[in-house]
């Protein structure tokens, strides 16, 4: 390999000016400073090669006209990792006739085109991290002003108040929030389904949206469906010492074509509507109602790459919590969570190897279903599948036949009659194609063999509680509509 030439660094230093500027900074030489250029009131200059008593920063940050940080470059494939001595010796030297916000620069980091790290070293245990890109001088403006740092707020948690709460969602907290002191990035619990996942995180996002001034929590759900049932449980939570409900102290709500309101303090989306808002693609509503194990059928998917999106920078999120941790979340959709500079914490009832390796092995909590049937929290079940050539391969609608077609908006039906076969695959089935006799062959099937092979001991004068999955509200309406009928 040839050594590192001039060339490598200018075409360095070049890609971090776009990146610098695409943040919002405005790029200086330190011969022709005006540390008031830039967005009013906050003035985002980055100077380059600033003296300092121990050698010239690459690049030092200011907002308002005060030092504020340091950038220290490097060529393509250096390592960063001890780079991060040499930006700390660069923010705590001196400079002459420069204002700084504090006598140490807060903010360190380090870069190559490819690669950025970063410190806050307001921090209680400041530690250096890999970022997907700059934050923008506005958002370091605010920490500066604010003084102490999201993760030092984190040590100031006081004690859980544990009333309402089952023993499984205490320990579900105190791992949570143990782990969150601690600093690591990533943190897994497990949580059978019905022990009550969605009420421990809005406890828990209460908790730092009151005692640790958390600015924005992202709630990651698998469909959409199920992020309007999170939002609802938002809205019934009452808040343990005040008494009101959540979204009477917090704005909630789900992520749509309007985007992120700064007022905002819970965001509720599905991965595929977060990648859409990063990429400007627009979504096909019927995408979010897809599963996240439907998407991840196939692991050897390409990642969907996203790239820096100044209107959702960053540091939107402080925190993300993703409820049920499909593999697509680590294989598909995987840049989507490393994009923002934020803490992840997965819930999930039933984790894999994939899912505990993607968070560090760091599960803090383990509730499993037969722990929560051993507590009487949940009852023990049996599975029983109907499978049809429909629902296992897809199947053809014949030219000439006449089929209804409705608005998905509207709800507006008309009549079209086929001139070509049309095939459609099994993921289709209830979602933009509908075969109504598929579900009533379905429940017909379960009424006919409930009592001889699901439940052969019974008499057959109480039929057994079931629960039929359907894939969304109106998926749910036909197959109820079909039980009436059948049953």
């Amino acid at each position: 390999m040839s050594p590192p030439t001039d060339k490598d660094e200018a075409q360095t230093r070049a890609e971090i000016d776009a990146k610098l500027e695409a943040a919002g900074w405005v790029i200086q030489d330190k011969k022709a400073m005006n540390l008031y250029a830039g967005e009013q009131g906050v003035h985002g200059v980055a100077v380059r090669e600033m003296d300092t008593d121990s050698g010239p920063a690459d690049y030092m940050l200011f907002i308002q006209g005060q030092a504020c940080g340091v950038i220290e470059a490097k060529r393509e494939g250096t390592s960063l990792g001890d780079v991060v001595q040499q930006s700390r010796r660069y923010a705590v030297s001196g400079t002459k006739h420069i204002k700084r916000w504090s006598d140490e620069l807060r903010f360190t980091y380090e870069a190559t085109n490819h690669e950025t790290r970063f410190t806050d070293w307001a921090d209680i245990y400041a530690r250096t991290r890999k970022v997907f890109h700059f934050h923008q001088p506005k958002t370091l403006k605010n920490r500066l002003e604010d003084g102490d740092s999201f993760r030092t707020r984190l040590q100031q948690l006081p004690a859980l108040n544990t009333n309402g709460l089952r023993d499984c969602q205490i320990d579900a907290i105190h791992g949570i929030e143990k782990s969150l002191k601690n600093n690591q990035p990533k943190t897994l619990l497990q949580m059978a389904t019905g022990a009550g996942k969605t009420f421990t995180a809005c406890t828990e996002v209460y908790r730092l949206a009151k005692f640790a001034k958390v600015n924005r929590v992202l709630f990651l759900v698998d469909r959409g469906n199920l992020g309007r049932q999170a939002l609802k449980e938002f809205q019934q939570y009452t808040t343990p010492d005040d008494g009101r409900k959540f979204t009477e102290l917090y704005n909630a709500h789900i992520l749509g074509a309007a985007g992120i309101g700064d007022e905002i303090k819970v965001t509720i989306a599905t991965i595929q509507r977060m990648y859409s808002q990063l990429s400007g693609k627009e979504l096909d509503d019927d995408a979010e109602e897809v599963s996240g194990y439907e998407y991840g059928t196939n692991d050897s998917s390409p990642p969907r790459e996203v790239a820096y999106n100044p209107a959702i920078p960053i540091e939107t999120f402080d925190v993300i919590i993703i409820d049920e941790c499909h593999r697509s979340i680590y294989n598909l959709w995987r840049q989507v969570l490393e994009y923002f500079d934020a803490f992840l914490i997965g819930l999930t009832a039933t984790p894999t190897k994939k899912s505990i390796g993607f968070f560090n092995q760091n599960l803090v909590s383990e509730y499993t279903h037969e722990d929560a049937v051993i507590d009487r929290v949940n009852v023990g079940y049996d599975i029983y599948r109907i499978r049809t050539k429909k629902t296992e391969q897809g199947d053809t609608i014949e030219a000439g036949t006449t089929v209804s077609i409705r608005d998905r908006l509207t709800k507006q039906e008309r009549y079209e009659t086929l001139d070509q076969d049309e095939e459609y695959l099994a993921q289709q089935l209830d979602r933009s194609v509908i075969a109504p006799n598929q579900i009533r062959t379905i429940i017909q099937t379960f009424k006919d063999r409930v009592f001889t092979d699901v439940f052969p001991d019974r008499s057959g004068e109480w039929l057994p509680k079931t629960l039929i999955f359907a894939k969304d509200d109106e998926h749910a309406d036909r197959i109820v509509d079909a039980v009436r009928e059948i049953f």
